[in-house]
């Protein structure tokens, strides 16, 4: 490991490798990973499509590991790292599960709160607040993305062309 990463880019590192699980199935490419006393603890990716699921995303399902592997869905001593913003499920169950600190990549301007659209991880309405890093390793996390994204308007694009040459 690179002795210039920041311990949250070590961490983000490896939620990265875990968005590109979800890239090599053809799934937009979210990784998330919780850390524990210094440890991953879970690894989660985004499988709504190849699980028919829309519960399936990246941080629902390392939270699910996670208080499997610590015997409590109370995640108190826990950060989570995750290669997108949440949506407001993940954000929800993030507070829920008292995670204490969240590590986002890149902003979801279209539908991320954890301080887009909305701030679910710090509203002081609720009975926990999360503390919030953005921006970590924002560049890499965000290009990755807008690489899925541009490939998948060509793919798009493509299948509509063959559909319109067989009709």
């Amino acid at each position: 490991m690179d002795t210039n990463l920041t311990i949250h880019e070590k961490y983000m590192k490896e939620a990265i490798k875990q968005a590109k699980k979800a890239y090599a199935l053809g799934e937009v490419p979210i990784g998330c990973v919780i850390v524990h006393d210094k440890k991953i603890i879970a690894r989660g990716y985004n499988r709504r499509n190849t699980d028919k699921s829309t519960l399936a995303h990246a941080e629902v399902a390392a939270i699910r590991k996670a208080s499997k592997k610590l015997g409590d869905w109370r995640l108190e001593d826990c950060s989570l790292y995750v290669t997108l913003e949440p949506c407001q499920m993940c954000a929800g169950a993030i507070v829920q599960a008292r995670i204490s600190e969240v590590i986002m990549g890149s902003m979801n301007p279209k539908a991320g709160c954890g301080g887009s659209i909305l701030n679910i991880l710090e509203m002081p309405e609720f009975n926990h607040q999360v503390r919030v890093v953005r921006g970590v390793l924002e560049e890499e996390c965000s290009d990755m993305l807008t690489t899925f994204f541009k490939e998948l308007r060509v793919r798009n694009k493509e299948r509509k062309a063959k559909r319109q040459c067989e009709d």
